[in-house]
């Protein structure tokens, strides 16, 4: 049976927490997740993958630490493995995420906006 349609914004209805990403699809090891997010989050780094953050509504800022990456509307940017970053959004913005199933959120920081087990919707 064919995967059924996902609609981002039928998804994104579902829940109003910020920093809480949601699972809405699975392709081999990866997850797509979609998140609401405002204001700052933690400066933290994924050693052993890439992190894909594509802005489906509103803008944010990725800061690494030697630039800052300004993201708006139907932009995205691979942050790489390794290199330590920190989301921004002065207005709640609407993104996807693209990573390996089990990723956390915080990587390797910790903390308390530390999601460990990640709902799908």
């Amino acid at each position: 049976m064919p995967s059924p349609v996902i609609n981002f914004a039928d998804k994104l209805s579902l829940f109003s927490d910020l920093w809480s990403p949601r699972i809405i699809a699975q392709m081999n090891d990866y997850h797509f997740k979609l998140a609401k997010i405002q204001g700052e989050f933690v400066w933290h780094s994924h050693p052993e993958t890439d992190e894909v953050f594509i802005i489906i509504s509103g803008s944010m800022e990725i800061h690494l630490r030697d630039g800052v990456i300004q993201l708006g509307e139907g932009e995205m940017y691979v942050v790489p493995k390794g290199i330590e970053h920190k989301p921004i959004a002065g207005q709640e913005c609407h993104i996807l995420l693209i990573e390996p199933a089990g990723t956390l959120n915080t990587g390797d920081a910790g903390g308390d906006m530390t999601v460990q087990e990640v709902a799908w919707i």
